[in-house]
C-alpha cells in the first residue's frame, strides 16, 4: 500500500508564504503536525516490512546466502525507526517522563547500538549495578545514546572499540533559578572511543550548530548540539574530553532522583517508542 497520496494531502494542508497565517509559532505547529503524521504513516509502512522480514528469515537455514539480504533489509527497518524518532523528538513538545534506569535502556539497546556501529567495531559496556533513576522521556535518553554512539563510530572509520558506562556521582549543576552551580547526586553515562580524537581548536568548536569535521554529505553538525540541549533541559551538564590520537570521553551527567519508580511487570525490552508498532528486537 502507498502511502504518497497520503503525504502528499498533509503537505497540501500547510500554510504557505502567500496565505495569511497568524504568527510564525502557527506554522511551526503546522509543521509539527505535518512531521507527525508524516511519522504515523512512515511506521505503518515499516509495520509491514519488518514484520514480513521477519518471517522471511524465520523460512531461512543459518548458513543461507540470502538470510544476509533479509537481515539488511531488517536492518534498514532499524534505521527507519531511528529517523522516526529523530523526527518525533523535533516536532512533538508533549514529551512523556518518568523514573528511568539508564542501564535499562543502554542493556535494550544494545543490539541496536551494535548493528549502528558495525562489524569493525566492538562494544563494550561497564553498568553499574545500583545505578540511580533520572526522570526524562525514554525517547531522549536514547537520543542522547544513539547520537553520542554514532559520533564515536564516526571518528574510527578503520575500526576500534567504543565503550558505554555508568555510574553514579556527586557532581556540579547549573541552577535554573539563579544559575549558581551547586553539588548534586547525580548519574553518569560515558561513551568513550578509541578514535582519533580531537585538537584544542576542534574541541573549543564542539557545541556551535552545524559545525563538523565529517566529510560533506556524512553529517549535519547537529547531533552533540541537540544532546547538549536535552542534557540542558534537564538540568545537567555535558563534558568532553579528547586529545588528538587518544580517542574522546564523552560525560553526560544528570540529576539523580532520589525515590525509585515502582514495580513493574516483566516485558520484553524494546527501543521502539511506545507509540509505534514496529516489531522490537
Amino acid at each position: 500500500m502507498s502511502a504518497a497520496p497520503e503525504f502528499q494531502a498533509r503537505i497540501d494542508g500547510l500554510p504557505n508564504e502567500d496565505e495569511s497565517c497568524p504568527t510564525e509559532s502557527a506554522r511551526m505547529e503546522a509543521f509539527g503536525r505535518l512531521a507527525c503524521g508524516v511519522a504515523h504513516d512512515f511506521n505503518n509502512l515499516l509495520t509491514g516490512i519488518m514484520l514480513y522480514c521477519d518471517l522471511l528469515i524465520a523460512g531461512l537455514e543459518d548458513n543461507c546466502p540470502l538470510r544476509c539480504h533479509a537481515e539488511e533489509i531488517r536492518g534498514a527497518g532499524l534505521d527507519g525507526v531511528a529517523l522516526i524518532q529523530r523526527l518525533l523528538t523535533k516536532a512533538r513538545p508533549q514529551l512523556v517522563e518518568a523514573l528511568l534506569s539508564g542501564n535499562e535502556i543502554i542493556s535494550g539497546s544494545k543490539n541496536f547500538m551494535a548493528r549502528l556501529l558495525g562489524e569493525k567495531i566492538e562494544l563494550v559496556t561497564a553498568l553499574t549495578d545500583d545505578l540511580g533513576y533520572v526522570r526524562m522521556d525514554s525517547t531522549q535518553v536514547r537520543r542522547i545514546l544513539f547520537n553520542l554512539v554514532l559520533n564515536a563510530r564516526d571518528a574510527m572509520p578503520q575500526g576500534g572499540r567504543v565503550t558505554v558506562e555508568t555510574r553514579n556521582s556527586t557532581n556540579w549543576l547549573p541552577n535554573s533559578e539563579d544559575l549558581r552551580p551547586y553539588r548534586a547526586p547525580c548519574i553518569e553515562f560515558t561513551v568513550t572511543d578509541t578514535g582519533f580524537g580531537m585538537d584544542a581548536e576542534t574541541r573549543s568548536h564542539l557545541f556551535e550548530p552545524f559545525f563538523t569535521t565529517k566529510n560533506s554529505g556524512y553529517g549535519n553538525g547537529l547531533g552533540l548540539v541537540t544532546v547538549n540541549n536535552i542534557v540542558k533541559q534537564h538540568g545537567g551538564v555535558l563534558r568532553v574530553e579528547s586529545r588528538q590520537g587518544q580517542g574522546t570521553r564523552v560525560i553526560v551527567c544528570l540529576p539523580r532522583v532520589r525515590s525509585n519508580p515502582p514495580r513493574r511487570k516483566p516485558h520484553s525490552r524494546s527501543i521502539v517508542p511506545k507509540d509505534l508498532s514496529v516489531p522490537a528486537l
